[in-house]
Formats: C-alpha cells, structure tokens, sequence
C-alpha cells in the first residue's frame, strides 16, 4: 500500500481528521434516505479524485462500516496501485463477460472482490481497458452489479472519470445515493464546475457537495492542529516530528507561489497606470532634482562651440532654446534692406527695353520697304 493513503498510515494526522469531517458532513447530507452508495468524481484529471476516493474509503471502514470500492474509471484506473492488488480481473471484465485471457468471465460481481490491508475495506479494480467503457456501463448488468453489492455492504464508493472529459461518471451517477465533486484549488474553472452538476442533475443524479482539494497550508498551521497525538505528556516537553517528504514539498510550493505574488505586485508597479510611471510625476521629481548651475555653464560652453541644434546631442534638455544661435543685429538689418523694391533701379530698365523696340519696328519698316523695291523691279 502507498503513502497515499493517509488516513491509514496516519490516523492522528491533521489530514486524517479532515477526511473524518468529511465523512459526517456527508452522513448528515443523507440522514433521511439514507447512504449506501457514493459517487465520487471530478471535471478534469490530476486533481485528486482517486487520492479522495481512496482515504474517504479508510476512514468509513475505520468507524466500523464495511466497505467496497469500485474503480469505475475504467480508462486509467489506478487504485489497485495504491492498495497493491492485482489489476485483473475487474469491473470491465464482468461487464464484458471476458477475462484477461479472452475467455468468459464469472458473472458474479461478488467474485471480483479483494481484500486490502485496511479492516472491512474491499476493492474492485477497474480490469482490462476495454473499447467501449460507456456503452458497458449503460447496460443493465451494471445497474444489478450495483444492487447486488449494496446487499452485502454497508456503503459502496465508485471512483468515477473526470466528467468534463467523458461521460462514464455522469452514467453511473443515476444509480448511486449521491455524488459528490473533487476540485482543485486554483486550477478548477468554475464554467467546467457547473457544467458537471448541471450534466449530473439533467440525468437525475443528486449532488452532496464539493470538496476542494490542494488547499496550500503552511507547516507551521499543519502542526499547530496535532493537538491530540499524546494527551497524557505535556505538550511543553514534546519535541516535534521532523517534517516527512511531503510536508517540504508543501513548504516549497507555498513559498513558491510567495514568489510569484511577489513578481506580479512587481509588474505591475511597472505598469504605466502606476504613479510611479506617471509622466507628470517624472517631471516634478526631475524639476526637484534639477540644477540650474549645470544650465548656465553649458548655455556659455555650446555658444564657444557655435554647433548647431541635434536630436541625437549627448547633452539634450527640455528648454531647446539654449541651442541656439546667438542673436546679431548687423545681419538681421542686411536682410531686411535686401527686401526693400528699388523703383529707380526698374525705370531705368524699362526706358532701354523700349529703345529696343523702337529700334526693332524701324529695321522690320526698312526691311519691308525692301523687299517691296525689289518686287516692283521683277515686275518691269
């Protein structure tokens, strides 16, 4: 048997006595009817259903009851490994009616029953994997397997699938007294929790709950409730128990997950919304810290240098102005009298432009009477 199951390998343990708390929340849930079946799944795998299944199982055969386990999950089932009994044959090898060899198997459930370590705790494993898991628990063999082991126990658990996946624990939850839902804190979406209980309700199954499961506790909090180990000595005089494997696996998450609070209060201090990262605020603390010395002298430095203005200068600052040239009066009025119109300066231009012409039409006048000479003579 692994370490897993802790209700057995530690009965006085803080873990123990949850699983204890468990049990009577969900014998008082069924008070009235009564509770001799339990369905116990989950919405997606690796949030520790079978671990439930398993150490809720020890602690009703701990208070006297006597009671049968039934791997349902018969894709990847696993309690057979943590009770360390043989994997075959199962459930899916009575519902099939063939055994691991290919031949035909008992048709009694009650043969497929084995016992474990822990007192009046019985395990049925979940067998061979077979191709078609939900049309062998739709069938009617699985509804008397069912009320079969009723009669001859006093509470029958299935571990079922993850329901989110597949739709084998939503089939088995008609047959059952209740279900009850393992999640995982962080990790289970509250969209995928509510669709398993509305799956399960649609098809008549009843819910006793939600158990959350991976809740971090500290070390310090996980001792401070092992109040009872010893009631007889004084608890002064006591040592504690070094911490096992598990307990600094706990120890290692926690602070792990203190670093990651700590690395998102972080980024988010860098965001541009913080008023660290205002702008308005960079410029008061710059104006604070601002020297108006350092301004003077490198005003009187850059006119030496009579550089011009650069976005790329190393000694860049917001007032630009001290870029600048410095200002001459001497060219300022050289450009404003090169704007001034000369009219005496255009007169004189356009008396030789018309002397031309005048000169022009004469040629052009002599030219024609020319030419009319020398036609008149052609003519005679």
């Amino acid at each position: 048997m692994k370490k897993e199951i802790i209700t057995f390998r530690e009965p006085k343990s803080p873990i123990s006595e949850i699983f204890r708390t468990l049990r009577t929340n969900i014998q008082f849930a069924n008070t009235k009817r009564g509770l001799h079946s339990l369905l116990i799944t989950s919405t997606s795998p690796s949030e520790g259903k079978s671990w439930v299944s398993a150490n809720l199982a020890v602690v009703f055969a701990q208070a006297g009851k006597k009671v049968i386990l039934v791997d349902c999950d018969m894709r990847k089932g696993r309690q057979f490994s943590i009770f360390g009994v043989a994997p075959t044959p199962g459930l899916s090898n009575y519902l099939s009616g063939i055994n691991s060899n290919g031949e035909e198997s008992n048709s009694n459930i009650l043969s497929y029953i084995k016992q474990t370590e822990v007192e009046n705790l019985y395990l049925i494993p979940a067998g061979n994997i077979p191709p078609n898991p939900s049309e062998l628990l739709v069938s009617e063999q699985m509804a008397q397997a069912v009320e079969e082991l009723k009669s001859v126990c006093d509470l029958v658990i299935f571990d079922g699938t993850p329901s989110s996946l597949v739709t084998d624990a939503v089939i088995i939850s008609r047959y059952v007294d209740t279900t009850l839902i393992v999640s995982a804190y962080k990790e289970t979406k509250m969209d995928d929790l509510e669709k398993v209980k509305r799956d399960i309700e649609n098809v008549g199954g009843k819910i006793a709950g939600v158990v959350i499961n991976k809740m971090q506790v500290s070390q310090k909090q996980y001792y401070a409730t092992y109040y009872y180990g010893n009631s007889n000595l004084n608890m002064k005089n006591v040592k504690t128990e070094k911490p096992t494997k598990q307990d600094e696996e706990l120890e290692i998450e926690r602070k792990r997950q203190e670093l990651k609070e700590k690395s998102r209060n972080i980024v988010q201090q860098n965001r541009p919304e913080h008023p660290q990262n205002n702008k308005s605020y960079q410029k008061t603390e710059y104006k604070q810290e601002y020297k108006p010395e350092y301004k003077s002298s490198y005003k009187q430095e850059y006119r030496k240098e009579n550089k011009p203005y650069h976005k790329n200068n190393e000694h860049r600052h917001e007032n630009k102005s001290f870029y600048k040239q410095e200002y001459k009066p001497e060219e300022h009025t050289q450009k404003q009298e090169s704007k001034i119109y000369d009219y005496e300066k255009e007169n004189v231009e356009t008396s030789k432009v018309d002397d031309a012409t005048a000169l022009l039409k004469q040629m052009t006048k002599y030219i024609d009477e020319e030419k009319a000479k020398l036609k008149r003579g052609d003519n005679e």
